[in-house]
């Protein structure tokens, strides 16, 4: 790799000084969230105040034209994630109306009462359902209906939260509807089949994460455990 410029310990600490103020967005928007003072929304939008404040008054490089340019990307790209939000709003109404969440858990429960086979089952539904649905849909079409099943069959709760979490976040990414991978196309303006092909083994790899998730859940607990105890 070409060397631009030589490195020294003296530049870490003058490019970490210059670069402070910038390094605080982070802190704000993480900290407000984990410190219960904004939502994950409300912390992007305090970082935003945060960061025309920086620009303009600390390092006073803030860019008329540039805000403009930023303000229509991220319309641009709010548009794509909204329709896609709007879409799979539609199909979890048609799914509601058409009762098929209850129609499953019905079905689900009537084959088997093995937990592992119905944490498989629930694994393949769940990930069909991230391939069209955006997550905050799926989770309040499907996961109340199924919940008294997963119960009644031993699981543990936090597990399956994980297990569902798992699903949905490969799901998305995963094409047809693929809701992440659109948005993040979006933002980066590439293609979507290309990054498709690049991601494949990315998925492969949560996949087999989720397996194990799934069907080693004293690993997949061992963090709550540490921390909640139980």
């Amino acid at each position: 790799f070409p060397v631009e410029e030589r490195f020294q310990l003296s530049n870490v600490w003058l490019r970490f000084k210059e670069a402070g103020w910038a390094l605080l967005l982070p802190v704000i928007i993480l900290g407000g969230i984990f410190g219960g003072i904004v939502t994950a929304t409300e912390g992007a939008a305090l970082a935003v105040v945060a960061a025309l404040f920086i620009s303009g008054v600390i390092y006073r490089e803030f860019d008329v034209r540039a805000l403009y340019k930023s303000l229509v990307d991220s319309g641009v790209q709010t548009a794509v994630v909204m329709l896609l939000v709007a879409s799979s709003y539609l199909i979890g109404g048609f799914l509601t109306e058409a009762q098929l969440p209850q129609q499953l858990a019905r079905a689900i429960g009537g084959v088997t009462e093995n937990k592992y086979l119905i944490l498989m089952m629930l694994n393949v539904a769940f990930l069909i359902l991230g391939m069209f649905l955006h997550s905050a849909a799926a989770i309040i079409l499907v996961v109340p209906i199924v919940m008294p099943m997963v119960l009644a069959a031993g699981i543990d709760p936090v597990h399956f939260g994980l297990v569902v979490t798992l699903n949905l976040a490969i799901g998305q990414q995963t094409p047809p509807v693929a809701s992440v991978l659109i948005a993040a196309c979006s933002i980066a303006k590439s293609d979507i089949w290309e990054t498709t092909k690049v991601n494949l083994p990315f998925i492969g790899a949560l996949l087999a994460l989720l397996l194990i998730s799934t069907y080693l859940p004293a690993i997949s607990l061992l963090p709550v455990r540490l921390i909640y105890g139980g």
